[in-house]
């Protein structure tokens, strides 16, 4: 029985399979990620004026005999259970126009007074269109267009915030830059009724995505100060820039919310998952991210502290993750501080991984991240020494074909063999067309006669299959390769190609491939391996540049391996 070509071609359905399936999700979270925005009125405040605020309800702390309330779509601020508080109707869309700019090498930041919120992200290393190089991308924002923001403040029995209203801080200037320091520190101030001096301390270093985020409590009241800090990143279901950007046929990788758990590093909670159901949990350290494509933005909780991490959807179709952390207390003439970092940028692994465990997984290589890291550690090495994207993607492909260079031939001298011995399996087919069992019996006798393996063909594909779809990942998810040139037309390789010339070029040379190949004896799987390569050409039309070029080069590798040891062993047969 002729086992080899059943194998083979199992082999490329299931790699066709993975790329549909890849197509089919993308296409999905696109449509999902495309869901109408809220509407917006005219006066810039969202469409019906009922409260967006949703509650958190932690247990307070500093009353051990008042229970949580349960969880309503009515409160933004988180609060710690109180008789005497109650809710008030606070509009979701808001603007104060008193913000604070502050400028570093890397970060183009606005920080509203009220509250001390981070409104507005720009950066300015990286461009919102590659046609557009003065213009840098926007990623967080709170503008009718986009709700994206980050909050943080003080619940509790001293705190500074509560569902009643925020408190509005005072600043030195109207705007800070980092100039030619390593350092800036901004400070936003606040006295409390009770006479404690609160500041709202943010550092900005050089080269650097992080913001810390500090609060120092200057206690010179008669009675000890007590308030927990939260801090939460609430976003709408606008879709992500990135996908929208590529078309209606595009990639949309994940967007929405994430964290981490001790027996689970990276926990991605969707937009519709919270819609079902609110997740909350109590936590050892960790952090709390909203992550799309390429970038991310993260708070950092203490790793050494419990906090109550938790999820909401607000009656304006916000989604919110949130962490609210210990009771601080700081004694009557005391000092004391309360500290979280902020990250907003892109979704560097190495830096990430750095500033909290689990953190540089908002990178999804999928299941296959243990084959996928190291693959992207050798392209940015490679990179590092040749200083140019698509050259590092076909040296990359070059050495991952030498890696499986010995696979490859011993695929390839045994379709070559099968070639070779073609005209007599047809011709015992034809000898025993009316005897199935002696006409298996007689091709295993020929195989073993030529020394042939049939599965010797396919078993190293599948072998390298989860290398390649770990290298989709490492291409598709780098945001390095985002508005990265390669060469001629290819002006980045994390797009599609505008002129389609990669892909058609992947397809034929899929098709040569193909004429080096013993053909199907079995009509029905020759019509099949016929449309392969045009099935595998329209899925590539909307690719990256970058891994059809891998695959451009891993084909013409693959057919100049495969013609020099076809004809060798053609010739030796001659």
């Amino acid at each position: 029985m002729e086992l080899q070509r059943p194998l083979l071609l199992g082999a490329i359905a299931v790699l066709a399979f993975m790329l549909l399936t890849e197509w089919v999700a993308f296409r999905e979270e696109y449509a999902q990620n495309n869901r109408p925005a809220t509407a917006i009125t005219s006066s810039g405040s969202m469409a019906g004026s009922a409260p967006d605020f949703v509650n958190d309800n932690p247990m307070d702390s500093s009353s051990s005999d008042t229970a949580p309330a349960e969880p309503s779509a009515s409160d933004d601020i988180p609060t710690l259970v109180s008789p005497q508080l109650a809710p008030a109707d606070t509009d979701g869309y808001t603007d104060s126009r008193s913000t604070v700019t502050v400028v570093s090498d890397v970060l183009k930041v606005k920080i509203d007074l009220v509250g001390g919120d981070i409104v507005d992200v720009a950066l300015p290393t990286y461009r919102a269109r590659l046609d557009t190089p003065e213009v840098p991308f926007q990623l967080l924002q709170r503008t009718p267009q986009l709700q994206y923001y980050a909050q943080s403040g003080l619940i509790g029995k001293n705190g500074t915030d509560s569902r009643n209203g925020r408190p509005t801080f005072r600043a030195d200037a109207d705007s800070y830059a980092l100039g030619d320091k390593e350092q800036l520190v901004v400070d936003l101030l606040l006295t409390q009724d009770s006479g404690v001096e609160i500041t709202k301390r943010f550092t900005f270093k050089r080269g650097d995505f992080l913001v810390d985020v500090e609060y120092l409590i200057d206690n010179s009241a008669a009675t000890a100060w007590r308030a927990n800090l939260f801090t939460q990143i609430k976003r709408d279901g606008s879709p992500d820039p990135a996908a929208a950007s590529n078309g209606g046929m595009g990639l949309a990788p994940f967007l929405g919310a994430a964290l981490t758990e001790p027996d689970k590093r990276f926990r991605k909670i969707s937009f519709d998952d919270m819609e079902d159901e609110a997740y909350r949990a109590t936590l050892p350290g960790g952090w709390i991210a909203m992550v799309q494509h390429y970038f991310v933005s993260a708070w950092v909780a203490n790793p050494e502290q419990n906090h109550d991490f938790s999820t909401a959807v607000t009656r304006n179709g916000d989604y919110i993750i949130r962490f609210t952390s210990p009771e601080t207390v700081v004694n009557a003439g005391s000092q004391g501080s309360i500290a979280t970092a902020f990250y907003a940028g892109p979704k560097d692994q190495y830096r990430l991984e750095e500033i909290s465990p689990g953190l540089d997984l908002s990178v999804d290589y999928g299941w296959l991240w243990w084959i996928a890291k190291p693959l992207f550690w050798l392209l940015t090495n490679i990179h590092d020494l040749v200083g140019n994207w698509g050259v590092a993607i076909i040296l990359l492909t070059v050495l991952v074909k030498a890696l499986f260079f010995q696979l490859s031939a011993k695929s390839f001298r045994s379709m070559a063999n099968m070639r070779r011995v073609q005209p007599k399996i047809v011709d015992l087919k034809e000898r025993y067309a009316d005897d199935k069992q002696k006409q298996s019996q007689a091709m295993m006798e020929l195989y073993k006669k030529e020394k042939i393996n049939p599965l010797g063909g396919c078993l190293p594909i599948l072998i390298q299959m989860p290398v390649f779809i770990s290298l989709y990942w490492v291409l598709m998810e780098s945001v390095e390769l985002r508005h990265a040139p390669f060469a001629l037309w290819i002006h980045d390789l994390s797009v599609m190609d505008p002129y389609f010339v990669l892909p058609l070029i992947m397809g034929a040379s899929m098709w040569f491939q193909q004429r080096l190949n013993p053909p199907p004896p079995d009509p029905m799987q020759a019509k099949i391996m016929q449309w392969m390569p045009i099935v595998f050409t329209f899925f590539f039309l909307f690719f990256p540049a970058g891994l059809v070029l891998y695959w451009v080069v891993n084909n013409l590798l693959s057919i100049t391996q495969q013609w020099v040891i076809t004809r060798a062993i053609e010739k030796g047969a001659g």
